[in-house]
């Protein structure tokens, strides 16, 4: 289910980590927005809603994955991010672009599975302690006519003060009675010392289902991300699980059960069927470079399957059943968006078919020194966040001083300017190359606080700004 957010909430979302570009933010957001509105329509008329497809015009750096990219995180959406010159006409050796659905839905049985694993998590930790216990004493689960084993085990792993279970004769029970109330208080003793880490050394043997990692397909003619008859699961329903058992301490043994225990308890079937639910009603397609495939067709040449590319993508946008070998997907209701620089092309290059299945069209401004700056130091991931965490695993504090921050986005646009406009991703080189030494030495130089100031920005990149030829300094 869409989390009910309003356009200016999703907007909102957008700007944590993506500086400028409102209109695009707004255009994902209604695009977005109306997929909620469709949950809310009548059952004749929700199957006629279809998305509205977007196609982003801009130049490298300036966003336009990002803002796919965090739009499918804020509602927890299948996303995919393929790129239209990796495609192929068919007949043509190369991907197929039937691949990027069974891609998208590969997302969505991660993403399913990974909710699964959380909500089981408790009870599957829960499981683990039960089968720890009973590999730290076997009886505890067995209807046992002798109390040896429980005497000795206690006589090892506590003091005879600590023992405080009752005589027999004041409780008046049976011997057999007496002994299963026995195993109990142990068990709940050992259960307790057991969370608080008393016997995280101790070895104990244990026994797992073995996972054969070996996987045979048979494919279809499809191509290699065909899926066909998978002869694994055919062999897993055929022969029995393999065990495999190995002596390991006990805080080793923890994770190991946790991950058999999960496996256990996972329902393969489910998550299959609502990973491709999922992938009809929330999927994101994301198809970069379009722009490439939309130049001018040539009767010869490396462009000569360039139209047929987006031949074979038009019939994925306008709606079709992929088979995938989690089930047939129809993508009616997935959303593409498109995006390219198109400096050498322009939308309307694309056949018409094509453009009519992206009906908004949206344009992303180049990044001045100003949206630089703010890139630098607002978001929640920005840059001078991630390097100060980097180097403070080694004890180094970084201060940037806000002239520093000012000049260094300064630097970054005068390289773009002078060179290929690559936006936001200059600033990856700049800063790279301004704590070059810092980071090399980081090891030797130990716990400091080091200031980043205006000065230091300028005699570190200085000569890389007034060097003519500036290439061992670009991306």
């Amino acid at each position: 289910m869409i989390k009910d957010l309003v356009p200016s909430e999703i907007v909102k979302e957008l700007d944590k980590y993506i500086v400028g570009q409102k209109k695009a933010k707004e255009t994902v957001a209604i695009a977005l927005r109306n997929r909620i509105r469709r949950k809310k329509l009548p059952k004749k008329l929700i199957d006629e809603v279809t998305p509205k497809n977007i196609i982003m015009i801009g130049s490298t750096g300036v966003g336009k994955t990002e803002i796919a990219r965090r739009l499918a995180k804020i509602v927890k959406a299948p996303f995919i991010k393929v790129e239209a010159t990796k495609f192929t006409e068919v007949g043509y050796v190369g991907k197929d672009v039937d691949s990027m659905i069974r891609d998208l839905v590969q997302a969505a049985v991660h993403l399913v599975r990974n909710e699964k694993i959380e909500k089981i998590r408790i009870k599957a930790k829960e499981r683990v302690e039960d089968r720890i216990l009973q590999y730290l004493l076997p009886s505890i689960n067995k209807d046992a006519t002798d109390g040896g084993e429980i005497a000795n085990f206690e006589n090892e792993n506590t003091n005879t003060s600590e023992k405080n279970y009752p005589e027999e004769n004041t409780f008046k029970l049976s011997t057999q009675n007496y002994k299963k109330e026995r195993l109990k208080s142990t068990r709940e003793k050992l259960r307790d010392w057991l969370r608080k880490g008393r016997f995280e050394d101790k070895m104990i043997e244990i026994e797992i289902t073995e996972q054969d990692q070996s996987s045979m397909e048979f494919f279809s003619n499809m191509g290699m991300e065909g899926i066909g008859i998978n002869f694994k699961d055919i062999m897993d329903r055929m022969l029995p699980n393999k065990k495999k058992r190995q002596k390991i301490k006990v805080s080793e043994a923890r994770n190991i059960l946790l991950d058999d225990e999960i496996e256990r308890m996972l329902d393969t079937g489910k998550i299959a069927k609502e990973a491709i639910q999922k992938t009809e009603e929330l999927g994101i397609v994301f198809i970069d470079e379009i722009d490439k495939i939309a130049m001018k067709e040539k009767s010869y040449g490396p462009d000569v399957s360039r139209s047929g590319v987006q031949r074979d993508i038009l019939p994925i946008i306008e709606g079709s059943s992929v088979v995938t070998k989690y089930g047939v997907v129809k993508t009616d209701h997935i959303l593409f968006i498109a995006a390219g620089a198109f400096n050498s092309s322009k939308p309307s290059d694309l056949i018409p078919e094509l453009q009519g299945r992206f009906p908004l069209r949206v344009e992303l401004n180049n990044l001045t020194q100003e949206d630089l700056e703010k890139i630098l130091k607002e978001p929640d991931n920005s840059l001078i966040k991630q390097y100060k965490a980097l180097l403070k695993t080694e004890g180094i504090e970084l201060v940037f001083q806000e002239e520093a921050i000012k000049e260094l986005a300064k630097m970054a646009a005068i390289v773009n300017q002078q060179n290929e406009n690559i936006g936001a991703r200059r600033l990856y080189t700049v800063l790279e190359k301004l704590l070059e030494r810092i980071s090399f030495n980081a090891p030797i130089i130990g716990k400091r606080k080091i200031a980043i100031t205006e000065k230091y920005v300028k005699n570190r990149l200085q000569n890389v700004i007034q060097k003519e030829d500036l290439s061992k300094y670009i991306l």
